[in-house]
């Protein structure tokens, strides 16, 4: 996908069950993030919020990759999946594109992470239990609702950054 091309967004039901109503709320705020950046060009993408901050649209999009990756293969599935744009050296990397890295590998990227975690959480109740990493306070499991819950609260808070990055960068602003 280009950043010239539009994303519609699916209408979450009003009369869902749990687990419809978990999955469309979260594919409405992946698709609300993909608008955000749409339309701009890659120079606008790495633009700063404001000073002294780092934020981009492209560092919220590699930001969700990693917790797409964080939380569906490692968290719910225990794979060794190791970072994509972080490292021990830079912690924010996600936030920290670097000359060379660009939108379209960005958004390939998120994509793929989200077909992955579509795929993993898939054969699985919402009661299922992470295979992998547990709480580090109490030492439990998540189960996939919690995951879901979890996910929308992540997108739902970035969102919220994204419209006001979007809104310093062409004015553009929406829900």
């Amino acid at each position: 996908m280009t950043t010239s091309e539009r994303t519609e967004r699916i209408r979450p039901s009003t009369v869902a069950g749990e687990r419809e109503s978990l999955q469309s709320w979260l594919d409405h705020h992946r698709e609300t993030l993909a608008l955000k950046c749409a339309g701009l060009t890659e120079a606008q993408l790495r633009e700063a919020s404001v000073p002294p901050s780092e934020l981009t649209l492209l560092g919220l999009v590699r930001h969700m990759a990693e917790v797409e990756r964080a939380w569906f293969r490692r968290t719910l599935s225990g794979e060794e999946a190791g970072p994509i744009y972080y490292s021990d050296a830079d912690q924010d990397g996600d936030f920290h594109p670097g000359e060379g890295d660009t939108w379209d590998e960005a958004y390939a990227t998120w994509q793929a992470e989200i077909t992955r975690a579509r795929e993993l959480a898939a054969p699985h109740s919402l009661d299922h239990l992470g295979a992998g990493r547990r709480d580090r306070t109490t030492g439990e499991p998540y189960n996939l609702r919690w995951i879901y819950t979890h996910m929308i609260e992540e997108y739902a808070r970035h969102n919220g950054h994204a419209d006001l990055i979007r809104e310093r960068i062409d004015g553009v602003t929406g829900e």
